[in-house]
């Protein structure tokens, strides 16, 4: 089925192009979505018609998406989810819940914007492609913890089985003091038994 790309679309071709692509991808995505047309006779007219129309259109969402990106570059973003000890979450993090906090920090992102490889399934800091534009994306960072502390432990850069391991550490620490403390006590125990002992032979 041959289209016209109304805007670029990023492994196809930019805008203007005539492109042959699958059926169910246009009637899915490349038509619902405007960015493309069917390849009639009349829209490729229409198409050259607007086409200064649709350039213009473009360089000024570009330069909206462009103005985004620089303040959503780099932003850390925190969602709290329930996880293992091992840090493996119940269920994972998807692309609405990326746009979502970032949402809720005041940044207008669409969930179809955001750019999800493969589901976020474990704790940690994580780097997400927000694509705000055909030729304008961003890249954002989602701290998934179990609390607002453990984020902020994240944030420092020390990872799930950083902090695991140091709470072990501690544990490890606090009971070997506490079979010091029972030592100490013992050996004072002995230490004031002694005199005892002594002072019986002397009376014997």
């Amino acid at each position: 089925m041959q289209v016209i790309l109304l805007e670029r679309v990023a492994k196809l071709g930019q805008m203007g192009d005539v492109v042959d692509v699958k059926p169910g991808y246009a009637r899915n995505f490349l038509l619902p979505q405007a960015k493309a047309k069917v390849a009639s006779e009349a829209n490729l007219a229409a198409f050259d018609d607007q086409k200064a129309q649709l350039e213009a259109r473009n360089l000024e969402t570009k330069a909206e998406a462009a103005a985004l990106a620089e303040k959503l570059d780099g932003q850390q973003f925190i969602v709290i989810r329930s996880a293992s000890d091992a840090g493996a979450l119940y269920g994972s993090v998807t692309p609405r819940d990326a746009a979502e906090s970032a949402i809720e920090a005041g940044f207008t992102v669409d969930k179809k914007q955001v750019v999800l490889i493969n589901p976020i399934k474990d704790l940690g800091v994580h780097t997400v492609v927000v694509k705000l534009h055909p030729e304008v994306e961003a890249q954002i960072n989602l701290n998934v913890a179990r609390s607002e502390e453990e984020a902020e432990l994240q944030a420092s850069g020390k990872s799930i089985q950083e902090l695991a391991a140091e709470e072990e550490a501690a544990a490890e620490f606090e009971i070997a003091e506490l079979f010091d403390d029972i030592g100490s006590a013992a050996s004072d125990d002995d230490e004031g038994d002694a005199p005892v002992a002594a002072d019986d032979e002397t009376n014997a």
